[in-house]
């Protein structure tokens, strides 16, 4: 619910709020049934719930470094049904598809992004 309860407290209290931006966090949430058209759009679907993963990933590791983390070892996470059960595996490979782009390519690209701000978002791990 948490797209559409950003939508109806967010929308009114942001004062340059964008109608293309509510309507791709809406579209991003499958059971808001508002089709994904734009890049936007389907690219926020495509990383949502990869980029948690992929950090989830990064936690595990020794170094709990993001630094540490590639496409091998996300997708044998993926397959782990018990790692991070709460991630909808077929919401990730479907937002690949939505991209029209490779998994591995979409997983390399969200990996790429956290690495490069990893200091910020706290995922450049502890020295062990």
């Amino acid at each position: 619910m948490s797209a559409i309860r950003t939508r109806n407290t967010a929308q009114p209290k942001v004062i340059h709020s964008s109608e293309e931006v509510c309507r791709a966090i809406l579209s991003h949430a499958n059971y808001a049934n508002i089709s994904r058209e734009t890049a936007l759009e389907k690219t926020l679907y495509a990383v949502d719930e990869l980029s948690g993963f992929v950090i989830a990933v990064g936690r595990v590791r020794p170094s709990k470094s993001i630094h540490e983390v590639d496409v091998a070892a996300v997708k044998k996470k993926m397959k782990d049904k018990a790692f991070a059960r709460a991630v909808n595996r077929d919401d990730i490979k479907r937002g690949a598809e939505e991209l029209g782009m490779p998994l591995d390519n979409v997983i390399a690209e969200v990996i790429a992004a956290l690495k490069s701000d990893a200091e910020r978002l706290g995922l450049a791990g502890s020295a062990s």
